[in-house]
């Protein structure tokens, strides 16, 4: 049985069926609640292949900026905020894009991507994915952006989750808002939040802790930072209840039973 919370409006209801509840979308909701282990997240060695993946894992690399390599245990590659200066080494089966600056979409993608989703309409209305490839869904839930006058781009921006290996993981991409309870509700529990922490293009610092602690993910990875004071200053705002880590590598394995106990921040070096 699937349980509305009580604030959603009837409006809010309609979005919620529309988006999160769309045909096969209900399934893979469902199969992302949020449990935890007592093992800290597994590193992995740089020349370690995806084809070595259990299962229940999934591997995760971070190429810099705001593009990640998502690598599930069935082969599909996925790369996030995919652009023309910032790319993995190879050609991912799928490429996410969002459109509030070149460095986060490209106009010329790789012919050999098979499926390029875009995180914005033309017309601006709300983006709705629901996509299986292989052992890996992906969905997407709208979000506004400023444009360079102060004024609002709706729907300018989509947040993508990823869910493989019963493990969600959701790339906010060029945030530049709060959630909402509706937003919420929609994106249901969320294990790893791939977070935008530049402070300032995005949300900031405030503004983004109120996003994490709404989501209350066991697992949070910064990126679209653009020095380590940048960084600093981001991990300075953690309360007593965030645990942080620093991978010495840019790869590391993920699954539900290695997820932290205790909210932590892992520091994943890019370039």
């Amino acid at each position: 049985m699937v349980r509305i919370p009580a604030f959603l409006t009837p409006f809010a209801l309609a979005l919620l069926f529309a988006v999160a509840f769309a045909p096969g979308a209900r399934a893979e909701a469902e199969r992302c609640p949020k449990m935890v282990a007592e093992a800290p997240p597994r590193l992995i060695p740089a020349a370690f292949k995806a084809s070595a993946l259990d299962p229940n894992q999934v591997s995760l690399t971070y190429i810099g900026h705001s593009t990640f390599l998502i690598e599930t245990a069935g082969g599909v590659t996925v790369a996030t905020d995919y652009n023309d200066y910032v790319r993995p080494s190879i050609v991912p089966r799928v490429a996410t894009m969002n459109r509030a600056h070149s460095t986060h979409y490209s106009l010329n993608p790789d012919p050999g991507i098979e499926y390029v989703l875009k995180g914005w309409s033309e017309d601006r209305s709300p983006v709705h994915t629901n996509l299986q490839v292989g052992d890996l869904w992906i969905g997407s839930l709208s979000t506004n952006i400023r444009d360079w006058q102060g004024g609002t781009i709706k729907n300018g921006n989509s947040i993508f989750i990823f869910r493989a290996a019963d493990l969600c993981i959701a790339h906010l991409g060029h945030l530049h808002h709060t959630l909402t309870a509706d937003d919420l509700a929609i994106l249901g529990r969320i294990d790893v939040v791939l977070a935008p922490v530049d402070g300032s293009y995005t949300l900031d610092v405030e503004g983004m802790m109120e996003v994490l602690k709404s989501l209350e993910s066991p697992l949070v990875i910064p990126m679209h930072y653009f020095n380590e004071g940048t960084l600093e200053r981001f991990l300075g705002v953690l309360d007593k209840n965030y645990e942080v880590m620093r991978n010495p590598g840019p790869t590391i394995v993920l699954s539900r039973a290695t997820l932290p106990t205790k909210p932590t921040v892992l520091v994943l070096p890019g370039r």
